[in-house]
């Protein structure tokens, strides 16, 4: 069976899972730091979850979930704003440090950072059209 023949299973992405060895620590990242509205938080299951606009980040302990071991995420997670250097000097004040300087490919501005896990993530913002 071709690729065009099969039937469609998969319909969208629900949420990206990120690892975080200390729950408390991360839900301050992500809510606090980042202010993403935090819409479950669950320690006694050792999860959180943070609404992006587009895709709910849930923040997991995979050794006290006995899913796995942890192991941070080194491919970066894109997360959308407005305007990357505003958003990076507020998040610079609020003391996260960024890996380099803003990077334009000439159709978006990035900077990178990682969470307190060691989680990649970058801000990103498309100027131009694809």
């Amino acid at each position: 069976m071709s690729t065009a023949e099969a039937a469609t299973i998969v319909t969208g992405v629900d949420f990206v899972s990120l690892p975080t060895e200390d729950l408390a620590r991360a839900v301050e990242f992500y809510g606090s730091t980042l202010g993403l509205t935090c819409t479950v938080h669950k320690p006694e299951y050792n999860f959180a979850e943070f609404d992006t606009g587009t895709v709910t980040l849930s923040v997991v302990n995979p050794v006290k979930m006995k899913i796995g071991e942890f192991s941070p995420n080194k491919n970066h997670l894109a997360l959308q704003v407005d305007d990357v250097a505003a958003a990076r000097a507020e998040l610079e004040s609020r003391g996260v440090t960024f890996m380099g300087d803003i990077f334009d490919t000439g159709v978006c501005h990035m900077a990178f950072l990682a969470d307190p896990d060691g989680n990649h993530l970058m801000l990103h913002h498309r100027y131009a059209r694809r």
